[in-house]
């Protein structure tokens, strides 16, 4: 078996096409099904052993792709760690994984498996730790094909065969949308401490955020707060300029009564550390973005230590 077999986790049917994946996915006997069913139930019942040992669950979410969150959700953890928190995060994005790579570690790394059939993430040079589909598959390229049941699946087992031990927090990256992955990890995911939502001052980014809200609202689980990304550019001569509008993030937050954690600002710097694999927080700590990460973060660390975050109440007309 070649290594990155070895290291695949258990994961080894998901490597099948389509067709294949989703014949294995059909009900076939009842003994086939009352087993998968049982599998599943030891899955979950893994699952909540893993993340019962991590103090503080916080799952980032975006209703509309392209504003960011996997560098939030980077950096975000890169901040936490540095005011000396044990962080973990979970790459829940299946078609689009990132930040292993944002973190300085390569596509197709792998994790180290145990002969109990677990695995282990991988630990950055900064001491986080990250669990990514990112780091199973060979090169960049590769695309995974999976419906809605096989990604559910793939979540449970990220979630019962890491082993991530003791953390102070747990960061989970989810793909855009309120979809599958999202229901699947919130649910999956015992005392889920909160969701940060991601957004651009955009109305029409702001229109589709109230789609995460709603989601937060249907499943009672709080929400910490909102980031406004790209949330302008400061030219070199000072000026600053609101490239996609202005206030639309903290006009949400008002509305509903959800804290407001910060406006990141456009860096060009930022694509450029991301691109070669380097931590921009780290890079160029005393820039303003860098500054608004670390504010972010302690407000972040403030909400979710001491119970602040809210449940959104949504008014049914």
């Amino acid at each position: 078996m070649a290594d990155d077999e070895k290291r695949n986790l258990r994961m080894g049917h998901y490597k099948k096409s389509g067709r294949e994946g989703e014949s294995s996915q059909g009900m076939g006997s009842y003994r086939d099904v009352a087993g998968r069913m049982k599998e599943v139930a030891r899955q979950q019942s893994m699952a909540t052993s893993n993340m019962m040992k991590i103090r503080y669950k916080i799952v980032i979410m975006s209703s509309k792709g392209g504003v960011g969150k996997s560098l939030v959700t980077s950096s975000l953890s890169a901040a936490i760690a540095s005011m000396g928190r044990s962080v973990g995060v979970l790459d829940a994005d299946f078609h689009g994984p990132s930040i292993h790579k944002m973190l300085g570690v390569p596509t197709g790394y792998g994790m180290l498996a145990r002969i109990d059939g677990t695995v282990d993430p991988v630990v950055t040079s900064i001491g986080v730790k990250i669990a990514s589909i990112g780091l199973l598959i060979p090169k960049d390229d590769v695309a995974l094909i999976w419906r809605g049941p096989i990604k559910a699946s793939a979540i449970r087992e990220l979630l019962a065969y890491v082993n991530w031990g003791p953390l102070d927090y747990i960061l989970v990256d989810l793909p855009p949308g309120t979809g599958d992955e999202s229901l699947t990890i919130v649910q999956s995911i015992p005392r889920v401490s909160g969701l940060i939502l991601v957004t651009i001052p955009s109305e029409v980014s702001k229109s589709v955020v109230k789609k995460a809200i709603a989601f937060a609202s249907k499943l009672k689980t709080p929400i910490i707060g909102i980031i406004e990304n790209m949330s302008y550019y400061r030219c070199p001569h000072g000026e600053v300029i609101h490239i996609f509008g202005k206030g639309a993030a903290e006009d949400l937050a008002r509305e509903y009564n959800i804290p407001f954690l910060g406006a990141i600002p456009l860096d060009p710097r930022i694509r450029e550390c991301n691109d070669e694999g380097k931590i921009f927080f780290l890079e160029y700590p005393d820039s303003e973005a860098a500054v608004v990460f670390r504010e972010i973060a302690k407000r972040v660390i403030d909400i979710v230590e001491n119970g602040k975050a809210v449940i959104p109440e949504i008014r049914e007309d």
